[in-house]
């Protein structure tokens, strides 16, 4: 449903900009209105594509221009939660673009490589195409606000905030969550990247952001909060990589089990030992078998309430 933040946050929201809260298996979704344009910001998973279309028809009616409005989807990285909704949105517009940032631009041309990291999370995406890419350091202007494309890198190495300078508001994506930020990805490739996570925690500081649209969960003014906690969250990350490994581990697990929703215990073993990801943290972190290891993994998801056993044998996720 649509974001029902207080109205003194609403206030301060730059005009023209309306702000979809999402669960966390899609990430949420930003529209930006445009005098005769409408911007999409991010656009969920994949299996929510119904639910995203929705918000885009709605979105479309409320516009001035209606039908006829351009629509353009833009995506600050494409992970599959904030991109698997391309695809139906081009089925259903097919005049449509879609802007995807820079470093990603190649990877979707070819598709093959995208669609392969993609795969290595055990996670979909529907083929979609990209229109243009969005280049960090350009201004986005639409209706009265200018938006600035700011590198991001660290949870993804592509990705792109949104910065909105006379409001001083923050579309933050991953970067920054009111309590943290998002899987830092490279790193569990090999690829060293929690000093690129400070920087980006470092760039947003300088701004002296008044609002944060993040990519999941509320919206929120205490940005100087935020950042603290994230420091907090990064410097033991820093100091205990396999923590790190072990937190994405339960993530990636988490969002598998949202998606299915109803789920066996031998699907998430054919799962977990199927997925590239899940077998290169295995092999950094635990010194136990794969099935004991994934099993301390559920184990603690049933402690937490976050499934429930049902009589038929079958676990169901408590949302």
């Amino acid at each position: 449903m649509l974001s029902t933040e207080p109205a003194l946050v609403k206030s301060l929201l730059p005009p023209g900009v309306v702000v979809v809260e999402r669960g966390w298996l899609s990430s949420n979704m930003i529209f930006l209105e445009g005098r005769d344009e409408l911007f999409v910001v991010d656009t969920g998973y994949c299996s929510h594509s119904e639910q995203t279309l929705a918000f885009v028809e709605s979105a479309i009616e409320r516009h001035p221009m209606g039908d006829a409005v351009r629509l353009q989807v833009l995506n600050t990285h494409l992970h599959s939660d904030h991109c698997g909704g391309n695809a139906a949105i081009q089925t259903r517009y097919p005049l449509s673009r879609v802007l995807v940032p820079l470093g990603s631009w190649r990877a979707v041309q070819l598709w093959v490589p995208f669609a392969k990291s993609v795969e290595v999370t055990g996670q979909t995406c529907v083929r979609f195409s990209a229109t243009s890419a969005l280049m960090p350091g350009s201004t986005l202007v639409v209706g009265s606000c200018c938006w600035q494309a700011l590198s991001a890198p660290g949870h993804d190495l592509d990705s792109l905030i949104l910065f909105e300078p006379q409001t001083r508001t923050l579309i933050s994506a991953d970067a920054l969550w009111e309590d943290g930020f998002g899987v830092v990805f490279p790193e569990l490739e090999g690829v060293p990247a929690f000093g690129q996570v400070g920087a980006t925690l470092d760039l947003i500081e300088s701004l002296d952001v008044k609002v944060v649209i993040p990519g999941h969960g509320g919206i929120f003014l205490d940005a100087a909060a935020a950042l603290r906690r994230a420091r907090s969250r990064l410097a033991f990350f820093e100091a205990y990589p396999e923590k790190h490994a072990t937190h994405a581990a339960k993530v990636l697990l988490a969002f598998k089990a949202l998606e299915w929703g109803r789920f066996s215990e031998t699907q998430v073993q054919d799962w977990a030992s199927s997925t590239e990801m899940m077998n290169t943290i295995f092999e950094r972190v635990a010194a136990k078998h794969f099935s004991v290891w994934l099993g301390d993994l559920c184990s603690s998801f049933k402690s937490s309430h976050r499934w429930t056993a049902c009589a038929d044998g079958m676990i169901e996720v408590v949302t």
